[in-house]
């Protein structure tokens, strides 16, 4: 199983069980969330990328796979991705190299699997999880 799909089938089935418990809070901030990342002033685009520098900033892997997905389906170029790429290494220093890695290595398997060619955008955020 690709590291992509094994990363989106785990996170579906989480957020999945995760909703099932019908905790209100824990809907109430997946679904802050959700809308954080609909396009608004601005655009899901420029949303996604700043996801994922924060989230490289961070340091969580997870996130950053996630909007690495999504900057994807955005269609951002390699060119754009490495301009973010270099402010988050800018911004967190040293210690993102790591992460940076492991995105680059994301990022590629994203290309491969998609035989080069860009997804359609998909509007629908759900860093969290679906909409509640």
């Amino acid at each position: 199983m690709s590291q992509v799909t094994e990363f989106n089938d785990y996170r579906q089935r989480m957020n999945e069980k995760i909703l099932a418990a019908d905790n209100k809070v824990i809907k109430r901030f997946f679904n802050l969330d959700t809308n954080t990342y609909a396009a608004g002033a601005l655009d899901v685009k420029t949303k996604e990328i700043l996801g994922l520098a924060c989230s490289m900033v961070l340091r969580c892997d997870d996130c950053i796979k996630y909007h690495l997905g999504k900057c994807f389906e955005e269609k951002l170029s390699d060119e754009e991705i490495y301009e973010v790429f270099a402010i988050a290494n800018l911004i967190g220093g040293s210690i993102v190299i790591p992460h940076f890695r492991r995105a680059v290595e994301y990022w590629e398997i994203l290309k491969e699997e998609a035989g080069q060619s860009l997804p359609a955008p998909d509007h629908a955020h759900a860093h969290g999880a679906p909409a509640a």
